[in-house]
């Protein structure tokens, strides 16, 4: 039987949310691993990029998979490979396969629901908001129209004590569905959205439906202020299991030959359903799909989940190929340096395997 512990944040944590909060783990459940590929060998681009990587003082973790095994798992400075690794953002790639399983098992009917059908108290609350007709689909695709900016409203969505009347009280800046913008909170409503649909917590059901079928048998999810899990960001895995979720979307939803995603949802949300997204060199013409970054990497096809300070899990289907990452987190002023660094290292995987 799993169980789940609660134990408090550290002060670090409450710094970066700015809420106090829970933080949920589970362990002990019996799931297959990965299977092992034998290491590259010595001297092959792919070691060679691998050893690129060590020096790059940034990364925490990084691990590989080919053809559905194993390949590289390398970890550095203070990690282990059973450290809990924070993946920021990434977690909305991961919500937004709950909502894929959620609306094959039909407990949503279809992402033209609107936020206030699916969150009616909400909007009994504030009838005139402008998330009121904004869709499922919208949300997914990052194009909602909600005015937030995370650079200044982060720290406030973080110690909202209703963080879903933080979103349906933010104003409309663009019409829905017109572009493409980063909205933390329209994505946290994500997490009551799912909550009712499975009729359990949102970690509860993300451990039912998709980490237990993965062999994921330990995370960590951050709560908000009030203590719901985090829907876009706050979740803890370990580098190979955020290495499972790019995996198991570069194979179409499954594992190991299970089923776990719907096969239709994985190819919609890792294909570009709009552009503008932000840019991530190497890869070029980025976009978003559902929760999802998209491009292509020297005509190479590839989405990634992408977590504030580098923290990716990036797959290239036509490859057989999956990157995941874990780094530090910079100050705003090296952002732009640091998610150079990190995504120089996945290039020169990807141009080892393309090789």
């Amino acid at each position: 039987m799993t169980s789940f512990r609660f134990s408090p944040m550290s002060r670090r944590d409450v710094l970066w949310l700015g809420a106090s909060s829970l933080v949920a783990s589970v362990a002990d459940a019996a799931a297959p691993s990965w299977p092992e590929a034998a290491p590259a060998a010595p001297g092959s681009r792919l070691a060679e990029a691998l050893d690129a990587a060590a020096p790059v003082g940034v990364l925490r973790a990084i691990a590989v998979a080919h053809d559905g095994r194993l390949v590289a798992e390398r970890v550095f400075r203070e990690a282990s490979p059973e450290t809990l690794l924070r993946i920021n953002s990434a977690t909305k790639s991961v919500t937004s396969l709950l909502v894929g399983i959620a609306l094959g098992h039909g407990r949503l009917r279809s992402l033209s629901q609107t936020l206030g059908e699916l969150l009616p108290e909400a909007l009994a609350a504030q009838p005139d908001s402008a998330a009121r007709d904004v869709t499922l689909g919208q949300v997914l695709t990052g194009t909602t129209g909600l005015s937030y900016d995370w650079t200044r409203q982060f720290r406030a969505l973080g110690a909202a004590t209703d963080p879903v009347q933080f979103a349906f009280a933010l104003p409309r800046e663009a019409p829905p569905g017109a572009a493409w913008t980063y909205n933390d909170p329209a994505v946290g409503l994500l997490g009551p959205i799912l909550e009712r649909a499975y009729g359990m917590a949102l970690p509860e059901a993300a451990r039912v439906h998709l980490f237990e079928p993965l062999g994921i048998d330990a995370f960590e999810w951050q709560r908000d202020a009030s203590g719901r899990a985090i829907a876009y960001g706050g979740l803890r895995l370990r580098i190979r299991d955020l290495l499972k979720i790019a995996w198991l979307a570069a194979d179409g939803g499954t594992w190991r030959g299970t089923r776990v995603v719907p096969a239709a949802w994985v190819a919609e949300s890792t294909r570009r359903h709009v552009g503008g997204a932000w840019p991530n060199p190497p890869v070029e013409d980025s976009g978003y799909g559902f929760l999802w970054f998209t491009g292509t990497y020297k005509g190479v096809p590839v989405a990634w989940a992408w977590g504030f300070g580098a923290q990716l899990a990036l797959l290239a289907p036509s490859l057989r190929l999956a990157v995941a990452t874990a780094a530090t987190e910079p100050s705003p002023s090296q952002l732009a340096a640091h998610n150079q660094a990190v995504a120089s290292v996945v290039g020169r995987i990807l141009d080892a395997v393309r090789a």
